[in-house]
């Protein structure tokens, strides 16, 4: 009775090892990144490489991504920061391979190494867990005074009257 107690358990222990795959089970596929801005307050648009919107909001804001877009696909995300006055800013964040993924070698075997970690995403991690972004004031909106020369015959009749003759 005792042999065979043992022996179930290191059979459900070689497929527990065998089935499993390092980089699920130590690392993580959705990652919380934290974006701000410098003035707070923009508006921000995450779209992911295949150009869809993931997130639409203002600074400061914590946004949880994935690491992956599919199936051995590293996820790729593009941060458009948009303020009035300011000039547009593009970040782009990118998932780098897991060292957990090379952990299959010793204890995930190929399961964790083609199909587990690949189809959970957690083959890949996120580095940068924060964006900080400073805006540039835009020099193109500074308003210019201008000087308009036109014909007496062009100008609206709601005008005329804030006409001074000049000699």
């Amino acid at each position: 009775m005792i042999k065979s107690f043992s022996r179930i358990s290191c059979v459900l222990m070689a497929i527990a090892v065998l089935n499993s795959s390092c980089a699920t089970i130590f690392g993580r596929s959705n990652y919380s990144v934290a974006i701000n801005s410098n003035p707070v307050g923009s508006s921000i648009t995450i779209t992911d490489k295949k150009g869809v919107t993931v997130y639409q909001g203002n600074t400061p804001a914590t946004v949880k991504l994935k690491s992956s877009s599919g199936y051995f696909a590293k996820g790729q995300y593009q941060v458009k920061f948009h303020m009035n006055g300011y000039e547009d800013r593009v970040v782009t964040l990118n998932s780098k391979l897991n060292g957990w993924y090379f952990g299959n070698i010793l204890l995930g075997g190929l399961i964790g190494m083609l199909i587990i970690d690949p189809a959970s995403g957690a083959m890949y991690k996120i580095n940068d867990l924060a964006v900080n972004e400073s805006l540039q004031q835009n020099t193109n909106t500074a308003q210019a005074s201008e000087l308009n020369i036109m014909d007496i015959h062009s100008v609206p009749t709601s005008a005329l009257k804030n006409l001074e003759r000049i000699n």
